[in-house]
Parts: structure tokens; C-alpha cells; sequence
């Protein structure tokens, strides 16, 4: 814990919010990539969070910060800043290199992997960055963004007031993420009428299914069995938990894990549940 924090005061405790010149102070790099305005947003996808890690719970500068390990939603707004060649090519908390023309940013207690909507209100630009570092600890800043992100919202002058808002689980399975400013819309499969979402009258809410590859660890034909199973996978690989959901099709509730990127990853993590929890699950292609 205590290396932990010190790579942290290393790191983004210590960046400076305007470009200067000198070896020690930040800014950007001569020659950047052209065309930057027109890199892509990071897109959401569905990533396991580790229990332990940079989501533990740290110390830096005599403040104490809790990250965020769940599903819940986050709205702040305060001042942003942006960092770069002095961390370009450096880990980040999260242990991949910072690429500063990437669509990354660093934040105190968001999730490591985690997305995030990020406005400037001055002028209504909007990006969708991963969060995958740690920092800024300066009082009044709430987000360390990339370069690049501070370019496309035009910030690459200094601080500025900005909102950020976390993309949920919840959202990314929906897909509603893709509407600025909307609020987490789970889509419920109900038991009597198809079509009609609803919510269910007893337990967690039954999610609908996105597209993509699933791994399907049992059906039910009373949610609490799902549930119950769902808490035992969980139990026994906690980076699942966030991949979890419990469909309502053909009549049972199917606990089921995804989507994966690919059917490799899907195949693989069947074999290690398999081999390390006892834990049989069979693929579903929802593609």
C-alpha cells in the first residue's frame, strides 16, 4: 500500500496544470499526430474490475480516496486539467503505458477500467474517455484528461471547469450510452407480455441481453435460483462481477457472463472456471 501511494504521489499528484518549458514541467510533445480533433472516442465496452489493485482503497497527501468497485452511477463537476510528456509512455495505475493521443484520463475514485462522458460547458463539446489512471489531487480538480481528450474539448490552455459522468454497466449493456446527458435505462423482458419492458416483482432487475459472445452458466425457472448462482460465480472470480447479468428468454432466467470482445476470451475463461472453480458454463452467440 504504501509503494502504491508513492507512485501515485509520483505521478499525478505532481503534474503541473499549465505546459511550460524546462525538464520538469509538463506539456505537449513537438510534432504531434495530425488530425487529433478527429481520433475516435473511447468506446464502452464491458471490462471486469479487479477487487484489489488501483481499486483499493489509498492515501496520498494525508487525504484518504475509496474507489468506486460497483455499478453505481457518478456526476461531479469541478475543474479539469490534462497531462503529457512527461507521463507519455509511463505506467499508469492501471499498469498499461499513458498514451497522451489516446482518449484516456485519471481520476481519483472512478473505477480502473471504467468510462466516463466528460462536457465542457463553455462550449458544449462532449468526449467519452476509459479511465485508467489515478490522479489529479490538487484541491477543486476532479479529472486528469489526455491530451488529446483536453484538445478535442478544447482545454489545452489550462484548467477549466468541466461535468463528468460515469457510463454504467447498466448503460453499456442498454447501449443508451450513446445518447449525451441520458440516464441509465436497464430494458426489462417481462414474463407475460413480450415487448412490454417491466420490472420484475421479486429480486434484481432481468436485464435484456446485448450482442456478442456469453458464456451461460445456468437457467432457471425462479429468479432467486439465478441469483443465488450468480452470487457463487461471483464468489468465486470477483472480476466477473460486473460482467454478470440475468436474461429473461424463452420462459427461464438464464445467468449468463459478457458479452466477451471475442469466442477465444469467452472460451477461455470458460476453461479457467472450469479448472479453477468447477464451474461449468456453455457458450451463447448473440451476435
Amino acid at each position: 500500500m504504501l509503494l502504491a501511494a508513492l507512485a501515485l504521489l509520483a505521478g499525478c499528484a505532481s503534474r503541473p496544470t499549465v505546459p511550460g518549458v524546462g525538464i520538469d514541467r509538463d506539456g505537449p510533445l513537438p510534432n504531434p499526430p495530425p488530425d487529433l480533433a478527429k481520433v475516435p472516442d473511447a468506446q464502452p465496452r464491458l471490462e471486469s474490475i479487479r477487487s484489489g489493485g488501483p481499486n483499493k482503497p489509498y492515501e496520498v497527501l494525508g487525504e484518504r480516496y475509496e474507489p468506486i468497485t460497483g455499478d453505481e452511477p457518478y456526476v461531479d463537476k469541478g475543474l479539469a486539467s490534462w497531462y503529457g510528456r512527461k507521463f507519455h509512455g509511463r505506467p499508469t495505475a492501471s499498469g498499461e503505458v499513458y498514451n497522451m493521443y489516446a482518449m484516456t484520463a485519471a481520476h481519483a475514485t472512478l473505477p480502473i477500467p471504467s468510462y466516463a462522458r466528460v462536457r465542457n460547458p463553455a462550449n458544449g463539446r462532449e468526449v467519452i474517455v476509459r479511465i485508467n489512471d489515478r490522479g489529479p489531487f490538487h484541491k477543486g480538480r476532479i479529472i486528469d484528461l489526455s491530451y488529446t481528450a483536453a484538445l478535442k474539448l478544447d482545454l489545452l490552455r489550462g484548467t477549466a471547469p468541466v461535468e463528468v459522468r460515469r457510463i454504467t454497466y447498466a448503460e453499456i449493456r442498454a447501449g443508451n450510452w450513446r445518447k449525451p446527458g441520458s440516464e441509465p435505462a436497464p430494458v426489462f423482458v417481462p414474463e407475460t407480455s413480450p415487448g412490454a419492458p417491466q420490472r420484475e416483482t421479486t429480486g434484481s432487475p432481468v436485464a435484456a441481453a446485448a450482442a456478442g459472445y456469453w458464456l451461460q452458466f445456468g437457467a432457471f425457472a425462479r429468479l432467486d435460483g439465478a441469483e443465488a448462482l450468480r452470487q457463487r460465480v461471483a464468489e468465486a472470480d470477483l472480476t466477473l462481477l460486473p460482467l454478470l447479468t440475468i436474461v429473461r428468454e424463452a420462459g427461464l432466467h438464464r445467468l449468463r457472463a459478457g458479452p466477451f470482445p471475442s469466442v477465444e476470451e469467452a472460451r477461455a475463461t470458460s476453461a479457467r472456471l472450469r479448472d479453477e472453480g468447477g464451474l461449468e458454463s456453455s457458450l451463447v452467440d448473440k451476435r
